[in-house]
């Protein structure tokens, strides 16, 4: 990234309830996308703009979030970690990061998968001599969104939240990714609940502190709720978003290391298949179906469009189909579970049962 020294802050303070049941067992950061942790593709976003200072603003299982991302070596950056002990919102998480950053501060929603060209967003925070830059994504239906009106200057004017059909006037949202000059971070009250997008921005908008709005062209999904984090994945599967972390071959089929694959075991269109998972005979995988590590797909048994985290035993001639399946799952013989179904970590769906 062009220009002086950036920090990066992401903001993953909450304890990712829309995720549940799966948020349970493991913290949202590090929910695996095609079996790699979550925050590894922001990191690799970051590090590919050359923005390799990042702090993670967290309060829920830091512990295990450190356990699996440690200090970021593995993925080039130096990761440090600003541990709320009480909920302070966006802006909240943002200031308590105060203390670790830089004069320019790049902050990401720690629920975003996104190829965003945050280099470009630089330069034109830069070229518009700007103290604030927002990216901006256009979707057809901006209502369930923060809505995000521009001059035509490209200035912000104002910030909808959840507008009626009445009030949409445009269908640029709020994306959750921002640049800051450090010293605004002083408007923050300390220790207290403050919204970036309720209170801070607004407050800059009121004082006519230089705020625009960056549109770019890009990939953008929101992972925070079961449906969405499904589709992430079917996405990176896809080619639709850039993805240096987990790449597959051409067909969208990427195998671990040491997968027994009997013989009439069938791999059928976009898959990830853990390492030392075994897919017994006659058993079905895909399309568009990712596997933990160590997980076993019995004889003839079906699995398709779902995502399968580590050591699951899906048994003989059971069906999952468009589903999600913590770890440590055990689908009984014969048993179907259904399109839309989320199964916590260790559930025991028992033979022949409909699960819906």
């Amino acid at each position: 990234m062009d220009g002086e020294q950036v920090t990066a802050v992401i903001l993953a303070g909450g304890q990712g309830t829309r995720l549940r049941p799966l948020t349970l067992s493991v913290p949202k950061p590090v929910v695996p996308l095609l079996n790699v942790p979550f925050l590894a593709y922001q990191l690799e976003l970051l590090r590919g703009h050359g923005v390799t200072d990042v702090v993670l603003s967290c309060s829920y299982m830091v512990d295990e979030v450190r356990r699996v991302m440690g200090d970021g070596g593995a993925h080039g950056v130096h990761l440090r970690y600003a541990v709320e002990t009480e909920p302070l919102g966006t802006a909240g998480g943002v200031k308590n990061a105060a203390n670790l950053v830089g004069r320019l501060v790049l902050v990401l929603n720690g629920d975003i998968l996104t190829d965003a060209d945050l280099t470009a967003m630089r330069r034109a925070h830069a070229a518009n001599g700007a103290a604030v830059t927002i990216d901006l994504f256009p979707v057809p239906d901006p209502s369930a969104y923060g809505l995000v009106e521009l001059e035509a200057s490209g200035r912000v004017r104002r910030f909808i939240e959840k507008p009626s059909s009445s009030e949409v006037t445009t269908n640029t949202i709020n994306a959750g990714i921002y640049l800051l000059d450090r010293a605004l971070l002083d408007r923050i009250p300390d220790g207290r609940m403050v919204s970036i997008e309720r209170e801070f921005f607004p407050g800059l908008i009121a004082d006519e502190i230089p705020f625009y709005g960056w549109i770019g062209d890009h990939y953008w999904l929101d992972i925070g709720s079961p449906e969405k984090y499904r589709r992430a994945q079917l996405d990176l599967m896809a080619g639709k978003v850039s993805n240096a972390v987990a790449p597959a071959d051409a067909r969208g089929v990427r195998i671990g290391d040491d997968v027994i694959r009997e013989t009439t075991a069938k791999i059928e269109g976009a898959c990830v298949i853990g390492a030392e998972s075994r897919l017994e005979a006659g058993c079905r995988v895909g399309p568009e179906t990712v596997l933990g590590r160590r997980c076993v797909i019995g004889r003839g048994a079906r699995v398709a469009g779902s995502i399968v985290w580590d050591d699951v035993v899906v048994g003989p001639n059971a069906v999952l189909a468009d589903s999600i399946v913590a770890s440590g799952a055990r689908i009984g013989a014969g048993a179907h579970v259904g399109p839309g179904t989320v199964l916590e970590a260790g559930r025991a769906v028992p033979d022949l049962a409909l699960v819906t």
